[in-house]
């Protein structure tokens, strides 16, 4: 193995545990880091790579966004939900600290606008309906 796929590998695993930190934690994003993941994945290994962009989670959720169409409705609605669920513990638990709502109230803000204005809506198809 060459220096530059144990590089690879090594931001791969940096990019998974800040996304699955993001996951949990308010104020830390998931979505960059693990395209951050995505990268380095696809770079470190065609092996590995090809059994990612294989998988149902990928498919699901990943491919379209990645070629550059888009994300269905059904998806980007999926993922809002997810973050404004995620965040609204955050956002509950900071009572005693004003300037950490005041920065998830913006970063949560950010996020709606992005998916909904941001990344292209896929047009209804076959079996992913909404």
């Amino acid at each position: 193995m060459n220096i530059k796929k144990i590089a690879y590998i090594v931001l791969w695993c940096i990019g998974v545990g800040l996304g699955a930190m993001g996951a949990v934690l308010p104020l830390l994003p998931a979505f960059p880091f693990l395209l951050l993941a995505a990268f380095c994945f696809a770079r470190s290994s065609e092996k590995l790579n090809n059994w990612f962009t294989h998988t149902k989670l990928y498919k699901d959720n990943l491919e379209s966004f990645v070629q550059g169409r888009g994300m269905t409705k059904k998806t980007k609605v999926r993922i809002m939900v997810t973050v404004t669920l995620l965040m609204s513990i955050g956002f509950a638990m900071m009572g005693a600290v004003p300037v950490g709502r005041i920065v998830l109230g913006c970063v949560w803000v950010f996020h709606i606008v992005y998916f909904t204005f941001g990344v292209k809506t896929l047009p209804v198809g076959g079996q992913d309906k909404f």
